[in-house]
């Protein structure tokens, strides 16, 4: 593991006229870490997400990376054109709704295959035969690399989303409530899977979930957020079996009684 921090947020804040997104958010995100990021609905954690992923600019505060050069760059000071390389490359961000993360209209080939055109592979044949490793890897058969997403199942269609997202061979991936919608035996599935995934590749990996389970299996660390603040963070297990705030005890209480 590096001793630099991947990721190096301070007092980021993001508010919407009075009310508050999130307030003054500091952590670092070390190489090959999950982190965690969970609360009810409305506790600032999606908007955080948002900001720390560059898809919604903060009041104040600052995000810098560790780029693959050895510098850290602020995000907020690169270009629109530099961030959105990022993205492209270095960087995933799997949605809630895989429809919002994958062209509907195009193969599963062609949904994986853009983002290896995007850094420069024009060779049809390496790209196919990517799509096609890639595929296998998230568990969907090769028979369907040529079929659009439309006709997948919802667990497919994640599988799709995250096997675009990581062909790339990113360092950093966001999880907006990856398996938010999806059924139970579909969701252990997909953690299985994005569990073995991120150990493999060594990824780092920011994850939003209000599934407190989702958490323990994922990450090394998990921040708990509560109308725009960070409440309390430590180790994952740490937190759910001894939690210190109130709100944290309510919460996983209430995971408990379910």
């Amino acid at each position: 593991m590096s001793d630099q921090p991947l990721l190096k947020v301070r007092n980021l804040s993001k508010f919407y006229g009075t009310r508050i997104g999130c307030n003054t958010v500091s952590f670092d995100l070390w190489p090959g870490e999950v982190l965690a990021i969970v609360g009810e609905s409305g506790s600032g954690k999606t908007t955080l997400l948002n900001c720390l992923s560059t898809r919604l600019m903060p009041t104040t505060g600052s995000v810098d990376y560790h780029m693959r050069d050895g510098q850290y760059r602020e995000l907020y000071h690169m270009s629109e054109a530099e961030r959105r390389f990022l993205m492209r490359t270095d960087w995933g961000f799997v949605h809630q709704n895989p429809a919002d993360g994958l062209r509907m209209t195009v193969s599963a080939g062609a949904n994986v295959g853009e983002r290896l055109m995007a850094i420069g592979d024009r060779h049809y044949g390496n790209i196919r035969q990517t799509a096609n490793e890639w595929l296998e890897r998230v568990e969907i058969s090769t028979d369907r690399i040529d079929d659009q997403p439309r006709s997948f199942s919802g667990g497919m269609r994640q599988r799709l989303q995250i096997a675009r997202n990581l062909v790339t061979g990113p360092r950093l991936v966001f999880m907006d409530e990856p398996t938010g919608g999806l059924d139970v035996s579909v969701q252990a599935r997909l953690l299985d899977l994005v569990r073995g995934l991120v150990n493999d590749l060594g990824l780092s990996a920011i994850v939003v979930t209000h599934d407190l389970a989702v958490a323990r299996l994922l990450s090394h660390r998990m921040m708990v957020m509560k109308d725009g603040h960070v409440i309390e963070q430590g180790l994952t297990d740490r937190v759910l079996d001894d939690p210190r705030e109130p709100y944290t005890q309510l919460l996983v209480s209430s995971i408990l009684q379910v």
